[in-house]
């Protein structure tokens, strides 16, 4: 792992820094008219964040002002994120897909009197809600071209004010941005919200720059990034700041072009979601099951020896996952079947991987060194896949409120089934759900309390200034300097940190049993049959289940139909879904009695972002719940589906 970085203690240090070290490299890249990408370098966009600094204190923002940017991902957010901090303001970012109501709430919430918006569109949204607007002044719009409507700013108009003022020996930028400390707040970023009410989660520059500083694997500079998660999210920002930070050049994209874009930028690292990767491996298998009988095999054959190849040199190394710690006896025991797994396996391994795997490699560029996938749990049959064909998957762990990263994988220490080692200077304690007892770290139990599932408790440097206006809702999950984060873990016995559900999800059946249903949900989504599902059954005798269907894998069984829609209606889907279900989610599968699903139901249309999931696919439980509580009552009052 590498040392501990000294890094700028604030971001306008590192862009300064960025800009100095790094100059004509470049830092950014987007598309033209063309589709061709065009780079920005490190100096040309501190230049350009210095002249925005400059036209946005002149229009009268203050230092510690806070600045709505209401955009996706474009080179125009990070010239806005340049501009606003370098103005000594913090910003408060949210995508386009904002609802009325939420942007209404936002806005007011946080006191912004000046708002980017990023094209007409957003634009007319934010006309739409003036009236309800406490405290907006100044709109600017972000996308160039055309005159913008009376009273608008535009985003090149300021840049180029700003260039003229410094020009003429104004100096305001330099010295708002020499004058913001490591303390002080530099975003507000507002939850998505699964459980309701956006939160608004106060970051500082200290609480970003730790997280370069610990970054524990190495970026350089020549390194090329892939950005497809949204821009806003805690998530990809931190890796675009780490991006700066170390001189690697971050290539704007979208999920309608990445597999064109992965073959042009030939990227060496991305962070993305599990949804990317499920996506993939699901058109990886159709199309090996469209492919001849001979094609099918090599495949199979192909990936089972690197298998049993990747799983024995990571029980050899201590990276196969261990929650209960092995005795001599039972590792003597893996060790023999790895050891013999190995030999077999090895030598048709490196002629197999040269024919069948290196060309599904070839769908990531060909130079990817891996990605970090973040923003919700990869299922464990997707996570082995990618890393056994040998395209790396270093999942981590993080939340809004801690900047984000808790824990991640990396590539020394990659244990398929957790997220990793602790993220280095944060500290982790498990907790006791019902007593409150600490249960790691803990002296006196065995392993130090390793293996122990509790809730999930952390501290550190990346953890949040607390929530804005709302005292009470900080108290509430922060205490002496623990956060706690609302999920069920456990340090595994190879130290490193396993997701088990959230507390808030847990399902308490009639019978007093306490269910995580995440792990089932990944089991079920594992089937090629089911698009998406959740589990409920909060006070009742048995889980049920909400399934949207894949028409895809219908079709593949032999069961045409014209969508999701139309399966819905159809019996002997019906039938296939019962068959699947009891052989997916029984005993032989690892499920105990209670945690089997008794009835389920088809949705009639998939989970959309912006509805019942959010940005980063996670489900709004609660609105799930309400949209379909009529088929959820069905289920508790009738027959199986």
């Amino acid at each position: 792992m590498p040392e501990s970085r000294v890094i700028a203690p604030t971001l306008t240090d590192i862009y300064a820094g960025a800009a100095q070290r790094f100059g004509h490299l470049p830092a950014f890249a987007r598309k033209d008219a063309s589709g061709r990408f065009v780079p920005t370098s490190f100096r040309d966009l501190y230049e350009i964040g210095l002249d925005l600094a400059t036209a946005l204190a002149a229009a009268g923002v203050q230092a510690r002002d806070h600045v709505g940017i209401i955009s996706d991902n474009r080179l125009e957010w990070i010239v806005c994120d340049y501009g606003v901090l370098l103005a000594g303001a913090a910003d408060v970012p949210r995508g386009t897909d904002i609802t009325d109501d939420e942007l209404v709430y936002i806005l007011n919430h946080s006191d912004a009197r000046v708002v980017f918006v990023e094209n007409l569109t957003t634009l007319d949204k934010l006309r739409r809600c003036h009236g309800r607007l406490r405290r907006v002044e100044k709109t600017i719009l972000m996308s160039s071209g055309g005159e913008p409507p009376r009273g608008v700013l535009r985003l090149e108009d300021l840049i180029a004010e700003g260039a003229r003022r410094r020009a003429e020996g104004d100096h305001t930028a330099l010295k708002r941005a020499a004058a913001v400390r490591p303390n002080d707040l530099f975003t507000i970023i507002y939850t998505s919200g699964t459980t309701g009410t956006p939160k608004g989660v106060r970051l500082t520059h200290a609480n970003m720059c730790s997280q370069i500083e610990h970054l524990p694997f190495d970026i350089e500079p020549g390194d090329r990034m892939l950005s497809i998660l949204p821009i806003w999210h805690s998530y990809e920002r931190i890796f675009e700041m780490v991006s700066i930070a170390m001189g690697a050049c971050t290539h704007y994209t979208s999920l309608r072009a990445i597999s064109e874009d992965l073959k042009v930028v030939r990227p060496t690292l991305m962070a993305s979601a599990p949804r990317l990767w499920e996506s993939i491996y699901q058109k990886i298998l159709a199309s090996v099951r469209s492919a001849p009988a001979p094609r099918r095999a090599l495949f199979h054959a192909a990936y089972a020896c690197a298998r049993n190849v990747h799983r024995a040199e990571r029980f050899f190394l201590g990276q196969q996952l261990d929650t209960h710690g092995r005795g001599p006896a039972e590792s003597l025991r893996a060790a023999v079947g790895h050891a013999l797994a190995w030999t077999l396996s090895v030598v048709p391994n490196r002629l197999l991987d040269r024919l069948v795997l290196a060309k599904l490699r070839a769908i990531v560029g060909g130079e990817f060194r891996g990605t970090i996938s973040g923003g919700g749990a990869l299922q464990p049959h997707v996570d082995e896949f990618f890393n056994f064909i040998g395209i790396p998957v270093l999942e981590g762990y993080g939340l809004t409120e801690t900047a984000p990263v808790l824990a991640v994988r990396t590539w020394k220490n990659l244990v398929i089934g957790t997220v990793g080692n602790p993220y280095p200077g944060t500290e982790v304690r498990i907790v006791d759900l019902h007593t409150g007892d600490i249960l790691y770290p803990c002296a006196w139990r065995r392993g130090r309390g390793r293996g122990r599932r509790g809730e999930i408790h952390v501290r550190g440097p990346q953890v949040m200034d607390g929530y804005h206006k709302d005292p009470e809702g900080t108290a509430r999950v922060l205490r002496d300097g623990w956060l706690n984060t609302g999920d069920i873990g456990m340090i595994t016995f190879n130290n490193c940190l396993k997701i088990l559900g959230r507390s808030k999800d847990t399902i308490v059946l009639l019978s007093g049993e306490n269910v995580e249903p995440v792990p089932i949900e990944a089991r079920l989504t594992g089937s090629p049959l089911i698009e998406q599902c959740m589990v409920v059954g909060q006070d009742q005798k048995s889980l049920g289940a909400l399934i949207v269907p894949a028409s895809e894998g219908f079709r593949a069984a032999g069961i045409s139909a014209g969508g999701v829609g139309d399966l819905v209606a159809r019996e002997d889907a019906h039938r296939m879904m019962d068959a699947e279900i009891r052989r997916l989610i029984g005993s032989d599968a690892g499920f105990k009695a209670f945690e089997r699903i008794t009835d389920w139901r088809f949705v009639p249309r998939p989970f959309e972002v912006g509805d019942e999931l959010t940005n980063t696919f996670k489900l709004k439980r609660h609105v799930i719940a309400e949209h379909y509580a009529g088929l959820i009552a069905e289920m508790y009052s009738a027959g199986p589906a």
